[in-house]
């Protein structure tokens, strides 16, 4: 697919972009990343000098960085410490004002690794980082150069 990029001001700065977890905003979060990485097995064939592989399953991992303004994830995740394996969802939004739109993403069945409890340090404020898996995800909005 030819694009032509009219102007590199169409970048997308992250600083728009904005994160729901089961609809409701966090407004403190200042990173979110999700990638998923393939699980592959070696395949060698004959008269094929070179290894090839094919994908036999996938893991949808991230992390959300929020700053630390109250205990909602605490809240959210309460009952871990039981053995309570609460999922979410989460849908990030990012829309540069001059961007060619913007780009929603949906991430379905959603786990968080680990609950931070407490890290702070005096004259400090605080950012945590949510590490989490995801079995599934969804492309709501895409952005098209126009």
């Amino acid at each position: 697919m030819a694009r032509n990029i009219d102007s590199m001001k169409r970048l997308i700065n992250g600083t728009f972009g904005q994160i729901w977890l089961d609809g409701d905003k966090v407004a403190e979060s200042t990173a979110c990343q999700a990638k998923i990485s393939l699980s592959k097995s070696k395949v060698n064939l004959c008269g094929q000098f070179m290894t090839d592989y094919k994908s036999v399953s996938g893991e949808g991992t991230g992390s959300i960085t929020m700053c630390h303004v109250d205990s909602g994830m605490l809240q959210r995740l309460d009952g871990m410490q039981d053995g309570v394996d609460r999922r979410f969802t989460i849908i990030s939004s990012l829309r540069d004002p001059d961007s060619y739109g913007a780009e929603r993403v949906a991430l379905y069945n959603v786990s968080f690794d680990d609950l931070t409890l407490m890290d702070w340090k005096a004259a400090t404020y605080r950012e945590v980082t949510a590490a989490f898996t995801f079995t599934r995800y969804e492309l709501l909005d895409a952005i098209e150069v126009q």
